[in-house]
């Protein structure tokens, strides 16, 4: 008799908190939600397996094996709305990032906001990676019905994921970009972003296995070229133009906040730079 009272207890319990979780799951979505979407789907996952495990280990009642058979059940498809939703927020983050260009530049072509938001959503993501892994491939219909062009369906599904958000947020920096009139400010701003990207992706183990080896060759091959191109527009075009009799020109508002960019940036303009300033004190 305690055995059946205890059981009827915990189901009561359950059965509270499968309430708890289809509220949540019913919930607006937004990208902020991903994470207690995944803390309840990982909490339903382990009470649905463990529930398994006592119906195996313990015959009961024809009654309540059928009252447990229902709460399973319950438990498994409320699992899946959870997971479903989990999926179509990742789409909602993309299309936010999508649809989120800015009108105004960033002061001195600094690291956007939105790219260390993305980052550290992604990096937080990432440490949910089996779940999410899990769930992309329970949701394989859902998340293979876009297009594509918006996601690789030959690698893991969360890696593909990933590689997309990755893609969105570069294409939304390369429009912010052309909000700057100055070329030289424009590569400051592709270059600081695209370097914070990859320091990033370097620093996260798990993001950095998504991404693999080959994206982060592109990635420091990119910002090479961004660093080429800002000297090649601020002084192999502008040099004789900067150094005159009425004044040189500045870049002291201009924001690099990588402690290891700012010097190598010193460094290559200054080689660019001291040799015909010499010529011009000479002068």
């Amino acid at each position: 008799m305690f055995k059946s009272l205890f059981k009827s207890l915990v189901h009561s319990l359950i059965t509270s908190l499968l309430d708890y979780a289809a509220a949540i799951a019913m919930t607006k979505r937004s990208a902020e939600r991903l994470f207690k979407f995944l803390d309840m789907y990982e909490a339903l996952h382990d009470l649905s397996e463990s529930m398994r495990d006592s119906d195996d280990s313990d015959s009961g009642e024809t009654k309540e094996e059928q009252s447990s058979n229902d709460l399973s059940m319950e438990i498994s498809s409320i699992t899946d709305y959870i997971g479903e939703g989990a999926v179509n927020i990742f789409d909602d983050l993309e299309n936010s990032i999508r649809n989120g260009v800015a009108k105004t530049p960033v002061l001195g072509g600094a690291v956007h906001p939105l790219t260390r938001y993305v980052l550290n959503y992604v990096k937080y993501a990432c440490e949910y990676g089996d779940t999410l892994e899990q769930i992309f491939q329970q949701n394989a219909k859902l998340y293979q019905s876009r297009s594509p062009e918006e996601i690789d369906l030959e690698k893991p599904p969360l890696a593909a994921q990933i590689m997309s958000v990755m893609s969105v947020l570069d294409g939304n920096l390369s429009v912010m970009s052309t909000l700057y009139k100055n070329p030289s400010l424009r590569y400051i701003f592709l270059m600081s972003n695209g370097r914070y990207i990859l320091q990033k992706v370097n620093g996260s183990t798990e993001i950095k296995k998504l991404m693999g080896d080959n994206w982060c060759r592109r990635r420091s091959s990119e910002v090479r070229q961004y660093h080429k191109s800002y000297q090649r527009e601020t002084w192999a075009r502008l040099l004789l133009q900067c150094i005159t009799q009425e004044g040189i020109q500045t870049q002291s508002s201009w924001v690099v906040s990588d402690e290891q960019l700012l010097p190598e940036l010193r460094a290559s303009v200054s080689a660019i730079v001291i040799p015909p300033y010499r010529s011009f004190v000479r002068r």
